[in-house]
Order: structure tokens, then C-alpha cells, then sequence
């Protein structure tokens, strides 16, 4: 497929788009500045020609404003903005390219399990409801703003996705330095669950959900093994081979991160990647211990 991707640059663009070239898949960037070669010029916050993007077959949306950091009015409106305007304006154009040319086919769009908020044990499904807070309501915007590609008989998938374990980036290579001189261990109570899974699945799940028409709709990017943040860090631990007892209160989380600390560290969820199951999809690292193990090697 000819397939076009939005933040190619980013942690999961990075890894994606050469996975797809070594499947033979030809692929283009969306860039804000002035396109070159293999790219696409577009601005997010209001246009996109769908003449440009009618010789593709395929949509990856990423692109979006990193949720780490002190969440002031100022940023949480620009992490809004940056996810539900990019969205809007690809999908329309989308949309309005496939009713003159059938293509693209198809809509794969980046969301994420902060969709479920905070629900402590509670399983979670595609088929659960949104949580309450300020990522739920953004996750719930992002997706909605996709309706219109699927209105018009575009396949849109959004794949809510979960803790991404790498070296390279995210909340794991933000643990590390504690965890490897020691200094590790749960954070707060620990009993909130994690649902975590290795970059390679999150790359697997995208080739995945490109070519598998019965992907539909919203589906859950986590391993199928969601474990209490207390079994996360004493497996983190063993894999460095260090203690993890040194806990991190839940009001140092709150007065050092505020809102966001609540959000990304203290919040529990626990959820089944019920879509990629029953479609069929398997895991190259269902087990944190190996999945662990593999990362950080």
C-alpha cells in the first residue's frame, strides 16, 4: 500500500514507518514546512488539499502534542487543540478525497487508554464508557473528530494505546535512572493497575490493524497481561537486577507533577485488548518479564 503518516518523526512514527517499508509498503510524511521528496505538506490547524493525499491508499495519524508536563490551562488547550484540530482537518480531507477517488481506503488514528480514566479494578473493553477527566474527555474529542472520513465509508480505526515500554522514550526511560541506581520502587499505594505494552506490539498492532478489515472502530494497543504498578516496578527491579522498595507517596506525586501526576501515575486502569484478540492479532511479548527483558537488552 502507498500509506501516509502524520508525526513519522515521533516515537511510534520512528519505529512504524520502516517496518512498513521492510513489508514493502511505500510510505510519505505529513510535514508543516515545505514538502520534499517522500512528504506532504499540510497545516493541522486548518488545511490539507485532498488532492494531495489521493494517490494513498492508507492514513496513520500521530501527530500530537506530548501530555508530559506541568498541565497549565495554556498546555492542556494545546494538547486539546493539537489532537482534535490535526484529526478534523486530515479526516476531512480524508473524506472528501475518498468520495472523489476512493481513496484512502483507510483511517488508522493514534488515541489512548486515558479514554477509560481512573476505574481502579474494573475491566476495561472497547465496549466500556468513557472515564471522567481531562484525558478522557480530549480522547473522546480526538476520536469524534475522525467521524466524518468514517461517514463518508472511510475504514477509521483508533487504537487506544497503553504504557509503551522503550528504552528510547516515554515513561519507561523516565524510570530508569531511579531504578538502576536503586532508588526504584511503587508509586503510591501501588495497587493501581498499568497497562503496559512493548513498542514492537504498538508497531505489530498498526501493521496489523492496516491490512485487517475487521478492525473497526476503537481498539485497545496493550498487552493482554495488565499488572498492579507494585508488580510493574518489583519486575522492572529484577531486570536490573536492583531493589525496588523506595516508594513514591501519592502527595509527592501530586505536589511535584499536580494534575498530570494524577493522571499518568496514580490512576488505575485496567485494560484487555478484546478487538486485536478476536481478530486474530498475537503478541510478540504478551509477559512483562520477557517483554522486560527484551527492552532493555
Amino acid at each position: 500500500m502507498r500509506i501516509l503518516i502524520s508525526g513519522a518523526s515521533g516515537l511510534i512514527g520512528g519505529a512504524l514507518r520502516p517496518a512498513l517499508v521492510a513489508d514493502g509498503h511505500s510510505t510519505a510524511a505529513l510535514v508543516r514546512r515545505p514538502a520534499a521528496g517522500d512528504q506532504v505538506q499540510w497545516d493541522p490547524a486548518c488545511s490539507l488539499d485532498p488532492r494531495a493525499i489521493e494517490q494513498f491508499d492508507a492514513i496513520v495519524h500521530l501527530a500530537g502534542k506530548n501530555i508530559a508536563g506541568r498541565w497549565t490551562d495554556k498546555f492542556k488547550r494545546e494538547v486539546r487543540e493539537s489532537r482534535v484540530q490535526g484529526t478534523r482537518t486530515l479526516a476531512t480531507a480524508a473524506a472528501e478525497s475518498f468520495r472523489q477517488t476512493g481513496n484512502p481506503r483507510i483511517f488508522v488514528a493514534a488515541s489512548a487508554i486515558g479514554f477509560y480514566g481512573d476505574r481502579g479494578d474494573e475491566e476495561l473493553t472497547e465496549a466500556s464508557p468513557r472515564g471522567a477527566g481531562f484525558l478522557a474527555d480530549v480522547c473522546q474529542e480526538w476520536e469524534d473528530a475522525a467521524a466524518s472520513a468514517a461517514e463518508a465509508g472511510v475504514r477509521v480505526v483508533h487504537l487506544r494505546i497503553g504504557v509503551v515500554l522503550t528504552k528510547d522514550g516515554g515513561a519507561l526511560r523516565a524510570m530508569l535512572p531511579a531504578f538502576r541506581f536503586g532508588l526504584g520502587g511503587p508509586v503510591g499505594d501501588g495497587r493501581q493497575y498499568m497497562s503496559w505494552v512493548t513498542l514492537a506490539d504498538v508497531v505489530g498492532a498498526f501493521q496489523f490493524a492496516l491490512t485487517n478489515n475487521q478492525v473497526t472502530g476503537p481498539a485497545n494497543i496493550v498487552a493482554p497481561q495488565p499488572v498492579r504498578n507494585r508488580e510493574f516496578v518489583s519486575a522492572l527491579g529484577a531486570a536490573l537486577h536492583r531493589p525496588a522498595v523506595f516508594p513514591l507517596p501519592a502527595f509527592v506525586v501530586k505536589a511535584l507533577f499536580g494534575e498530570m501526576g494524577e493522571s499518568l501515575l496514580l490512576a488505575s486502569a485496567r485494560v484487555e485488548p478484546t478487538q486485536l484478540l478476536t481478530s486474530g492479532f498475537q503478541f510478540a511479548h504478551p509477559d512483562l518479564t520477557d517483554a522486560l527483558r527484551v527492552t532493555l537488552r
